[in-house]
């Protein structure tokens, strides 16, 4: 079976952000263009960051698929790994603040920031 790789930035069960892979089966279409199931979404966004942004340690408000239009993107996680997205590339956020969790800096969460000399331009759908 042919599949599309989904990257997923979650919050494992010690609170902390990592990464994992995840298959998306192509399961419908024909042979000349497999298609995956039609997935939920609710909201699309677009983001522009300037050469030089760089965010703090922070967890998404909801999960959310972010696509790299433009420029590159880099996430960090708590234990000093990091992930650079390049244009054309993606991953589905998921680190959420576990529930009844209060945001502590030094555990939950990843940063984000723009690499290279080109702008960011991202935009994430909300699903």
């Amino acid at each position: 079976m042919t599949t599309f790789t989904r990257v997923v930035l979650f919050t494992d069960t010690d609170g902390r952000a990592r990464f994992r892979e995840e298959p998306i089966a192509l399961d419908q279409g024909s042979e000349a263009a497999r298609l995956s199931a039609v997935l939920p979404a609710h909201g699309l966004q677009w983001r522009k960051s300037p050469v030089g942004f760089r965010s703090a340690f922070h967890v998404s408000t909801h999960t959310q698929w972010v696509f790299i239009l433009q420029g590159q993107m880099e996430i960090g996680l708590q234990d000093g790994s990091s992930k650079l997205f390049k244009a054309g590339e993606h991953f589905y956020s998921a680190d959420l603040l576990p529930n009844g969790a209060v945001f502590d800096s030094q555990v939950h969460g990843h940063w984000s920031r723009q690499v290279g000399d080109e702008e960011l331009v991202t935009v994430f759908v909300r699903d």
